[in-house]
């Protein structure tokens, strides 16, 4: 193997034997926890890599950066998650390789969304982030909709055509009564998740914690995490 991939097995192997054991403590079984790998910042050679050594869901957070990278890897059986700050302008281009686009947090891109998936003859998963700093009526710091937001961005996505409801995702918190407490956020979440699966059944998909936090999402119930980091390494610095 090469010196790349070698690293990138031995870093895949510790962060799978973190969810294995993370899973055992929740009385959970493995195979209920999807890994994400977030590769943002990184070349399409690592996606490469990550896919021979069985990783099947990648994310990206920056359109300029996924697009040519998803086209370069075209012909891997990969699920692209798109988990950034979505602007309504970028909606076309993201809708033309992501399967599922983590961070709906507002109706406008709803219908944005809804509009690119159906010009290009796709289904779009569409999971609502919330966030859980966010008062009434906003918007959090790191994107997401608040709690009392939820219901009606779900009843949009269903509304629109492309566009499959799959569930929830967050980021844990840098502000607010959850700031430094992961397992509350998380646990706060699935709370919320079991609420919304009241109206609408199929939205069973929970996207939460890193690197740093996985084991609180996967013992809160998560059922997606996404890890960047432990994974591929610490990020180049940008510009």
């Amino acid at each position: 193997m090469t010196d790349r991939k070698t690293q990138l097995a031995e870093n895949l192997a510790r962060v799978e034997e973190r969810i294995a054991s993370a899973c055992i403590a929740a009385g959970r079984k493995r195979e209920e926890v999807t890994l994400i790998v977030v590769t943002k910042t990184y070349p399409a050679s690592d996606v490469r890599i990550l896919h021979e050594l069985g990783v099947r869901h990648v994310a990206e957070n920056r359109d300029q950066d996924a697009a040519p990278k998803a086209a370069e890897c075209a012909d891997l059986s990969l699920t692209w998650h798109f988990v950034g700050q979505l602007q309504t302008n970028k909606a076309r281009s993201v809708a033309s390789y992501a399967d599922v686009v983590q961070s709906v947090d507002r109706t406008k891109l709803v219908t944005a969304l809804s509009a690119a998936a159906v010009r290009e003859g796709r289904e779009l998963g569409c999971l609502i982030q919330v966030a859980l700093d966010a008062e009434s009526g906003d918007r959090g710091d790191r994107g997401g909709v608040a709690p009392d937001g939820i219901e009606e961005l779900a009843a949009a996505v269903e509304s629109e055509p492309g566009l499959r409801l799959g569930g929830l995702m967050t980021v844990a918190p840098l502000a607010g009564p959850y700031a430094g407490r992961q397992r509350a956020a998380f646990d706060r979440l699935m709370e919320i998740s079991s609420r919304l699966r009241g109206n609408h059944p199929a939205a069973n998909m929970v996207s939460a914690g890193m690197s740093a936090d996985l084991e609180d999402a996967v013992a809160a119930g998560a059922t997606h995490v996404r890890v960047g980091t432990a994974v591929l390494g610490v990020r180049p610095r940008l510009g």
